[in-house]
This record gives structure tokens, C-alpha cells and sequence, in this order.
């Protein structure tokens, strides 16, 4: 022993003390732990230094990282280092052995280290008896009760236990090696009676076979819920269990809390709220970690997102409205112009609902573009939908939350997108759905775009009804035809007209140059095209009802100059018609116009497309034959009829029109439309092709420069046709001078654009003779003042350019321009 020790009393001693954090060690224990405070190391070194005995004794409260004299226990043991391992993180692995009880006297000092002065305790003797010895028996017997249920002793323990006759000694060496409270261990250490001491032990053990047997019973009630092979859900349901047990299984979850404390502050209406709370008293019964139990937490989150009460206020100024719509877009007057009644509508009765526009025009006239201008003039939040390609009503409404992966509809996750209950909605092309056996979105949309319907909309996933009147749905269409008629009725339909030649040429100069040079990194003085030059790249590059493919060809322009700016940082460039070409390559459109020829058997019908009007030319030829009829070009059942029942009115009027009654017999006659890939149909074409029958057979040339468009009946006469506005514009294109129409659509005048009614004369009709009477560049001559003599003229493929090119106006009627 050291100098230090020898020198005190028997029994009595001074040695470095080590504060344990939650051990507890005994008499002839061996322990292993890590050393960490400095403090403790410090205590360590010192005793390393004199005689390798060291004092162990616990700390109360497990929270104090540096605890005082008076926050350790005066019982502890003296012990004998073992073994030090140093640890790379200046931490030291401690083993020693369990001597004998001390207790401290006096705390020597604390710092820099803890060293105490102590006294051997001893146990109290006492005369063995058949009570100690039952009370031996009895604790080795509910020492074999506890390993029933807790079976991670080693064997060798158990051993040790059954051959351990004395109390005390029995006593320290079970409690060294089960697991319990520190404090209750510290209450055994204390304890130097071994009667009393093994009787303690004896309680412990008791109390401690009973929470293990709760704790077997727990566990088996959890196999029998959850999959074996799911640790991880395993141990959480034991956790509930235990729960059960202690009686605290009403207690809501933590989650669950917060939920219906975001329920509540939501202020949601009464419906939506005893829904929700309903589904967070599920939430609070559902195993953690069930995968229902995260199907209801994101349905609730989901709905919380939703905007029940938050909105926009409308700012609504029609001068700064008409500023912004001009601002974005060129043209389109009528367009604005009923955008603006709609502000000032809402303007003076800010509560009106149910306003539905439907844009139908051609692609690239700027449909989309102008919703978001109207959003901004507003001050409404702006979110688009795409409609083209959807084919499942669920893409609308939303998909059960029965079904794994389910999420709400496409409306009900705009609004959540927007974040207010009063966004502009664009609903992009309509006219694209589709539908199959997943069901009908054309149909879903129905509820959406009606006024009287959307206060309460349902959607599948949220299955709560939603407010939409408040919002303002504008769509979007190519086609209006394509259309179901039930959804096209709640809509209030604008038709978008294609661009002329000067809307073009003043969309690209001040927007589309503009915001290609800014987006290439170029300058207008660095690039710039000449007015001749735009007005080639439209004409010549570009044939399109709107301006995307002028856009691109813009865009290809800057792509090939780029190069040039690179390489030299001060070049200038001129974009001239002549450059035009040689930078774009030949021209892709020529000019109809340049074709000044009228021909036997070729007509100007016109025609209309999802992407504007068009002029559908149609050729006939007369041969000899046996009276066949040939139809090619792509030609629709409609359009075939009408060229049958053009063929028919012909007969009927042979003898007016110089014809031979049996033409029908000794000729073949075949009807043929360019561009045979593209499909055509429709009656419309039914007067262009009776002119170019009756060119054919009469030998008498079309004028080019007219154009015409109307159903013929067996009759002759002239019924009214759609697409009236997209045809001129097709035929004001084109260069047509002339553009005979029904007499019943005079009325759709009023919609042409100015420009057109400026170069374009419009003739009304109501028969096919005045039809013949303005297109053929003489009138037939009846039957009685033909030569009788004459042969009947055998047709041709085609006359020669010789004999049915040129003619004078001599024997033209004249027509006001």
C-alpha cells in the first residue's frame, strides 16, 4: 500500500474517487467501462501512480456532466485497476475489479479530481439458520424464473448462482449481473445485513419476473398483429402495446395532435372540418408506421393545403387592362374587346360568377398567351391545365383514395398550385380529350364549367365538395366541332380569325424580332432585317394561320448570324430579301398569285382547317367513255355525295347550258382535289364542284381569280356553310379578287376582318346559274342556239393553253370592284 494509506488508521484511507454515471458495481465484480471526463482521468492517472486501487462509487443524477461531493453517493467500492486501454478519442477503457465496501468520510477535494477519505465497511455477521437458508433456496429459485423469461445470461452464471450458499455473497453477485435500476442496485450495496440484503434482492427479482412475464404476454400479442418478418413494425407495436397496458392508449399521437391543431386553425366550414377531425381520430387508432396511417396523414395534408378561404382581390382597371392586352398582342380587336366587357362587367358586379370563355382559333394566334394577359390585368393568380391527350375522367375528378398511389384531379390541384380560391383557370385544349373504357373527361368537365353545379364540386380524392364558382375559367380550342355539344353549350365561345399579312408583319417587328434578338444575346444594331425582308419571310417561308413558324424562322436567322458576331465583335448585319435566300435557302411558298391563267375544269373552292382556311382547288376532266364517275383526292363519304348531287343538278339543267342530255352515258367523268394525302370532306365544295362540271362540258374556261364556297342541292340551290371568316382570309391569302358566297351567309360579313372586305369583293348567291354567271368567263349558250350540225366536242384531259389560256374580257361580264 502507499505512504498515504499507511499512515492512516486500520480501515480508514484516502484514495482517488471516479463518479459512476447509472453502474453500480460490487464486491468481487469485474466491470469494464469508458472513462471520458478529465476529471476522472486525472483521478485514474493518480492512481495508476500509487498503489492501482481506485474508489467507484455512482452519481445521482445521471444529467450532471461535473456532479459535487454532495451528488454522489457516500456507499461505493473500493476496486483494483485491471487493465487500461487508451482510446484514440482521448477516451480510456477501464477494467477493474469489484474489493470491498467503503464509504466516504469526508470529500478530500474535488478538484482537480475527485479524492475522498473513507472506511471499510464490513458485512454484519450473523448465524446461518433454516431461514437463511430457505431465503437462499427461494432466491435461486426466482433467479431460474427470471432466465425462464429472460434468456440472455450465460450458462456460467447460472452456474455460479447454484453454487452460492452464502446470503450476502449471493446477493452482490445476482445483482452484478441483472439488469435493473441503479438505485435500486445502490440500495442492495448499502444494505450489510446479507439477510436483509438477499431479502431486497428477493423483492427486486420478484417485481422484475413480473414486468417480464407483461413484457412476454406483450410481445406475443404483437406477433399475432404484424408480419414476423417486419422488425421494424414489430418493435413500434410492442411500444403500443405496452401502451395498452399502462393504460395510456386514449392518448392521442403527437402527429395526430398537430393535425387537428392545423384543423382547427384552419377554420375550415363545418362539413370539412368534422370530416378531417374524423379522419384524425382514425389516424390516432392506426399502428405507427401502417401504410394507412400515411395515407390519411397526406390526405389530410392535402386538404389543410387547399385554399378554403384565401383569395385575391380583383384589381380591375380597363385602361391599364387595354394597356397590357395591346402590349402582348397584336390585332385581335374583337378579342379584346371582349375580354374588356368582361372587366367592366365584373367591375360593376363584382360578385357575378359563372363566366366561362372558350378561345377557338387556329394554333399560334395566341390563345394561350392572352389568358395570361388577362390574369395579370386582373391581379387573379394564373394557372394552366392541359387537356390534349387526357382520356381518364380521374385526370378531372380526381382518383379514390381506395386505389394505391392516388392523388386529386387535375382542377383540384391547380387551385392548390395557385393558392387561392379565384385563380384564372386555362383549361388548354379542349378539344383534344379523348375517352375510353377508364370513362369520359369531356363528361367530368361538365360539373367544372357549369355555374349552377361547381358551389359544390366533388372531387374523388378530397370527397368533400369545393367552391369554384369564384373562379374564372377560360379555355382553349382548334375545333370547336370537336367539341361535345353539352360542353360547348356552357361556354361562350370567342373565335380567333387568322393574322393577315400585316398583323404578321407587325407582330414580327415589334415582338417576335425583338424577343429573339434579346434572347440570342443581340442587339438591334448588331441585326436587323429590312421591311422588304419580313415581308418575304412571311410570304415566301412561312404559310400558317398564326406566327409560330415565323417565329422559328427568326430564330434561324439569329442561329446562322451568331456565328458571324463571334468571330468578329464589330460586324453589322443587314437581313435584305436577296440575303433572305441565302441564308434561309430557296423559297418554300410560291406566290399563287403569279398564275394568271384561267383554265377549262379548274375551280378556286375554299375550305376550312383546325389551323385556319385554306383554297382547295378542284380539277375535273371529261373523256370518253361509258359514264363513270372517279372521285380521288382523299375525298370524304360528304364530300363524295356532294359531287354526285352536283353531277345530277348538271343533268337537270342540260338544255339551259348547251349540254347533251345522255353526257352522263358517253362520258366518263373523273373529280379529282390536289394534295391527295390530306383527307378533305364536307358539302361546302358542292358549288365549286358543279362550276368545274360544267366548265368541262361546256368547254368554258374559270376565272382564277374567283373563289367560291357553298352546298349545292339537286335543285341548284345554294345553302349556307360554316367557317365563313377563315375561308376569306384563306382567299385574301391567295390573292383572290372574288369570293362567291350563300346569300344566307351575308349576315357573317359583319364578322370578316377590314382588311379583307378592303381587297376581296364578296357576291352573294342563292342559285348554282348565278354561280355560272360569275365564275365562267362567258354564259353557256342554251341548247337551241347550238349548232346542230356541230359535232359534240370530245372532251380532253386538259385544253391546251393555246386555245383555253388567254382570253380577252371582250366576252367576260364585267363585275363592280
Amino acid at each position: 500500500m502507499s505512504k498515504e494509506i499507511e499512515l492512516q488508521k486500520p480501515g480508514r484511507m484516502t484514495l482517488p474517487a471516479i463518479a459512476l454515471r447509472g453502474l453500480v458495481i460490487f464486491p468481487g465484480m469485474l466491470l469494464q467501462f469508458d472513462v471520458g471526463r478529465k476529471k476522472s482521468i486525472q483521478a485514474l492517472e493518480r492512481a495508476m501512480k500509487t498503489d492501482q486501487m481506485i474508489f467507484l462509487v455512482a452519481q445521482k443524477n445521471l444529467a450532471d456532466n461535473d456532479p459535487s461531493g454532495d451528488q454522489i453517493y457516500l456507499v461505493g467500492v473500493v476496486a483494483r485497476i485491471k487493465q487500461v486501454i487508451r482510446r484514440s478519442d482521448e477516451g480510456i477503457r477501464l477494467f477493474a475489479e469489484g474489493v470491498y465496501r467503503a464509504e466516504i468520510t469526508s470529500v478530500k477535494n474535488s478538484n482537480p479530481f475527485f479524492q475522498v477519505n473513507l472506511v471499510r465497511l464490513e458485512s454484519k455477521a450473523f448465524r446461518p439458520s433454516r431461514r437463511s437458508e430457505a431465503l437462499v433456496r427461494y432466491a435461486q429459485g426466482l433467479f431460474e424464473q427470471y432466465i425462464q423469461n429472460y434468456s440472455h445470461i450465460p450458462p456460467d452464471i447460472v452456474i455460479s448462482v447454484v453454487q452460492k450458499k452464502d446470503c450476502g455473497e449471493l446477493a452482490d453477485y445476482i445483482a452484478s449481473n441483472i439488469m435493473f435500476d441503479y438505485e435500486e442496485k445502490q440500495e442492495i450495496l448499502e444494505e450489510l445485513h446479507p439477510v436483509r440484503r438477499l431479502e431486497k434482492l428477493s423483492a427486486i427479482l420478484k417485481k422484475e419476473i413480473q414486468v417480464l412475464s407483461i413484457e412476454t404476454q406483450i410481445s406475443e400479442k404483437a406477433k399475432d398483429q404484424i408480419d414476423q418478418n417486419q422488425r421494424e413494425y414489430f418493435l413500434r407495436e410492442q411500444m403500443r402495446a405496452i401502451s395498452d397496458e399502462l393504460g395510456e392508449s386514449d392518448n392521442p399521437r403527437q402527429e395526430a395532435d398537430d393535425l387537428k391543431e392545423r384543423v382547427e386553425n384552419a377554420k375550415l366550414p363545418q362539413l370539412q372540418h368534422d370530416k378531417l377531425m374524423k379522419e384524425c381520430d382514425r389516424l390516432t387508432k392506426m399502428p405507427e408506421g401502417s401504410h394507412e396511417g400515411s395515407v390519411i396523414v397526406s390526405y389530410i395534408e392535402t386538404c389543410l393545403e387547399l385554399p378554403w378561404h384565401t383569395s385575391t382581390r380583383d384589381h380591375i382597371n380597363l385602361r391599364k387592362a387595354q394597356r397590357i392586352l395591346d402590349r402582348e398582342h397584336y390585332g385581335l380587336t374583337k378579342v379584346k374587346k371582349r375580354m374588356l366587357e368582361i372587366l367592366a362587367v365584373k367591375k360593376l358586379s363584382p360578385d357575378i360568377r359563372g363566366q366561362i370563355i372558350c378561345l377557338v382559333g387556329p394554333p399560334g394566334v395566341g390563345k394561350t398567351s392572352i389568358a395570361h394577359s388577362v390574369a395579370e390585368a386582373i391581379g387573379r393568380k394564373y394557372v394552366r391545365v392541359s387537356l390534349g391527350g387526357v382520356r381518364d375522367e380521374s385526370d378531372i375528378v380526381g382518383h379514390r383514395r381506395t386505389y394505391i398511389g392516388s392523388m386529386p384531379g387535375r382542377i383540384i390541384a391547380a387551385l392548390k398550385q395557385a393558392g387561392t380560391n379565384n385563380p384564372l383557370i386555362l383549361l388548354d385544349e379542349i378539344d383534344k380529350m379523348g375517352s375510353n373504357f377508364r370513362g369520359d373527361p369531356a363528361s367530368a368537365l361538365l360539373e367544372v364549367l357549369d355555374p349552377e353545379q361547381n358551389r359544390e364540386f366533388y372531387d374523388h380524392y378530397i370527397d368533400m365538395p369545393f367552391d369554384l364558382s369564384n373562379v374564372l375559367f377560360l379555355t382553349t380550342a382548334n375545333d370547336a366541332g370537336a367539341i361535345p355539344e353539352p360542353l360547348y353549350d356552357r361556354m361562350d365561345v370567342i373565335t380567333l380569325g387568322s393574322y393577315t399579312h400585316e398583323e404578321k408583319f407587325h407582330i414580327a417587328t415589334e415582338h417576335l424580332i425583338p424577343k429573339q434578338l434579346k434572347k440570342h444575346g443581340m442587339t438591334p444594331k448588331m441585326l436587323r432585317l429590312t421591311p422588304a425582308a419580313v415581308h418575304k419571310l412571311i410570304d415566301a417561308y412561312t404559310r400558317e394561320a398564326g406566327v409560330r413558324s415565323l417565329e422559328r424562322q427568326i430564330a434561324s436567322l439569329c442561329r446562322k448570324c451568331a456565328r458571324t458576331f463571334v468571330e468578329d465583335k464589330d460586324a453589322r448585319i443587314v437581313i435584305t430579301p436577296a440575303k433572305l435566300t441565302e441564308l434561309l435557302g430557296p423559297e418554300k411558298f410560291k406566290d399563287e398569285t403569279l398564275n394568271k391563267k384561267d383554265r377549262v375544269g379548274l375551280v378556286n373552292g375554299l375550305a376550312w382547317t383546325s389551323v385556319g382556311g385554306t383554297v382547295l382547288p378542284i380539277e375535273v376532266a371529261v373523256m370518253d367513255g361509258t359514264g363513270k364517275l372517279e372521285l380521288t383526292g382523299s375525298l370524304g363519304d360528304v364530300m363524295k355525295e356532294s359531287a354526285k348531287t352536283a353531277i345530277s343538278c348538271i343533268r337537270t339543267r342540260a338544255d339551259k347550258l348547251g349540254i347533251n342530255h345522255d353526257f352522263y352515258s358517253k362520258y366518263d367523268i373523273h373529280i379529282h382535289a390536289p394534295e391527295g394525302a390530306v383527307p378533305k370532306d364536307g358539302p361546302s365544295a358542292g358549288t365549286a364542284m358543279a362550276t368545274a362540271i360544267t366548265s368541262a362540258l361546256c368547254r368554258i374556261p374559270i376565272r382564277h381569280d374567283v373563289a367560291m364556297t357553298g352546298e349545292i342541292t339537286l335543285l341548284g340551290r345554294v345553302l349556307p356553310i360554316g367557317g365563313l371568316k377563315e375561308k376569306t382570309m384563306a382567299a385574301y391569302r391567295n390573292g383572290i379578287k372574288t369570293v362567291i358566297i350563300p346569300a344566307d351567309n351575308e349576315s357573317d360579313l359583319a364578322e370578316i376582318d377590314t382588311v379583307v372586305k378592303d381587297h376581296v369583293h364578296f357576291e352573294t348567291v342563292e342559285e348554282i346559274d348565278q354561280v355560272l354567271k360569275i365564275a365562267l368567263t362567258k354564259i353557256p349558250s342554251p341548247k337551241s342556239v347550238v349548232q346542230k350540225s356541230e359535232e359534240p366536242a370530245r372532251a380532253r384531259m386538259m385544253p391546251n393553253p393555246a386555245s383555253a389560256g388567254d382570253h380577252s374580257s371582250a366576252g367576260s361580264p364585267t363585275f363592280p370592284q
